[in-house]
């Protein structure tokens, strides 16, 4: 009988391929339950990952939970799989495995050398056996450094995207969230806005604005609309200042054919911010948001459970080399993440995930105001997130995104993390927060500045007389 089975206690368990095994593996969450793939109970739940820990890792290599022929992101797993990386760790089972990752063997350099040999499904399935401290542990071994005009992802740095939506995108109050974030050090990751508009001309404005923001105080960071890829294209075309170019992808073919995109499209995006030479410290132009759920809401799943839809995304990711990949874990809804207890694990998971495939991670800590979590939820994941390594959080004013409707994290946490954590800007970013007054190093660890620094009281004046 083909399949995977596993007893317990006299009774056994049959699973018909490996795609209902890794969704019946999957730790407890809304979304597996409302696409009816989800565990029966903790026994099946348990005897999943027990047949799980004794499978090889080459079983990956030879059956796809999406057919080869029928999607380009299984494609471009199987066509981009390096088995020279892979040899280290072929002889093992997915136990075995996570057993190697918890070992000394597996240090940063043997990480990186391994992340090309890896499939998403091999990280899906060894994070499904893992407990919250394995995750934290093997992610914090894992650094993915990127460049732009700063130095993203280095040891002992946490970045952060300074957020500052406005439900009108009214320039005024960008522009004053803008001020606030800068002087709590937030915005060395990106200074990004989630457009409430997405006509090209209008994007085209918000671009101007930040470049000039940065460029007018000399900020060493970049700036990104978050609108559709064609639409970054198309700014790029009118000679608007993109620095990065922006998209949220999923992890099968067609849940990315629901955002209007495909391979070929990001290809020709990714091309299009490469050619504007933007960077002055490297060329990471690319920056990428997922979501746990997001096939699953597009109906284009395929039957695969979403936390393995995810990891699938990363294959996306990674080979467009990208400067940020924002895990935006809690916004899709309850009906995908239902409480703050599976948030915060499937947090743990996409990180710990996106870095064992190489990619640069970060997280969007956050819930929609219908889900059961609350901010001190949201306070757990991002001090976790802090132990394990992430590359950068969101900093939104007071936590509370009032364009897109959801709570995150806010300026004020950012510094929290940073100082618990003894963690500091990216280093060109902090250079410059000293230079003006904003940040001080105190015994290695960062403080606010005193008053408003001078550069700034005159920004402030403007703004609450005439706007920006």
């Amino acid at each position: 009988m083909g399949g995977y089975a596993h007893s317990i206690g006299g009774r056994r368990w049959r699973f018909a391929d490996l795609k209902e095994l890794l969704a019946k593996a999957s730790p407890a969450r809304s979304g597996d339950v409302l696409a009816g793939i989800a565990a029966a109970d903790a026994s099946e739940r348990v005897a999943a990952q027990m047949a799980l820990a004794e499978l090889p890792l080459r079983r990956f290599l030879d059956e796809a939970v999406i057919p080869y022929e029928d999607d380009e992101v299984t494609r471009l797993i199987v066509d981009g799989h390096d088995p020279a990386a892979f040899a280290p760790v072929a002889h093992l089972t997915v136990g075995d495995f996570r057993d190697w990752l918890l070992g000394d063997a597996a240090d940063a350099a043997a990480l990186a050398a391994l992340a090309p040999g890896l499939t998403p499904e091999m990280a899906a399935a060894v994070s499904k056996i893992m407990r919250v401290q394995d995750l934290i542990l093997v992610a914090s071994r894992i650094r993915v450094v990127t460049r732009l005009r700063n130095t993203l992802g280095l040891r002992g740095r946490l970045s952060t995207r300074l957020q500052p939506n406005h439900p009108t995108d009214d320039a005024a109050g960008i522009a004053a969230s803008i001020l606030d974030g800068l002087l709590y050090g937030n915005g060395d990751a990106v200074i990004g806005i989630n457009p409430a508009g997405d006509s090209t001309a209008h994007v085209c404005e918000l671009l101007k604005m930040l470049d000039a923001v940065i460029g007018g105080y000399a900020i060493p960071t970049q700036a990104c609309v978050l609108a559709h890829v064609t639409t970054s294209i198309e700014a790029i075309g009118r000679g608007a200042p993109v620095d990065l170019v922006f998209q949220s992808i999923a992890g099968t073919e067609a849940a990315n054919a629901s955002f209007g995109i495909d391979l070929a499209l990001l290809q020709e995006g990714w091309e299009a911010g490469l050619s504007q030479r933007r960077g002055s410290l490297g060329d990471n132009v690319m920056y990428f948001e997922t979501g746990q759920g997001s096939a699953l809401s597009a109906g284009a799943h395929h039957g695969v459970d979403q936390q393995t839809c995810e990891a699938r995304a990363y294959a996306v990711a990674r080979r467009f080399r990208p400067l940020l990949v924002n895990t935006v874990v809690g916004f899709i809804g309850p009906e995908y993440l239902y409480d703050g207890k599976q948030i915060v694990r499937a947090g743990l998971e996409d990180h710990f995930c996106g870095k064992l495939l190489g990619l640069p991670m970060g997280c969007d800590i956050c819930y929609t105001n219908h889900a059961e979590a609350d901010q001190d939820d949201m306070d757990v994941l991002l001090t976790l997130l802090g132990a394990a390594g992430t590359n950068f959080v969101m900093g939104i004013p007071g936590s509370d995104d009032v364009m897109l409707n959801y709570q995150t994290t806010s300026f004020h946490d950012a510094l929290y993390a940073r100082q618990l954590l003894g963690l500091r800007p990216a280093p060109e970013f902090e250079d410059w927060l000293e230079r003006q007054g904003i940040l001080r190093l105190r015994d290695g660890r960062i403080a606010l500045g005193g008053d408003l620094p001078p550069p700034f009281r005159g920004a402030l004046a403007r703004l609450r007389e005439d706007g920006p």
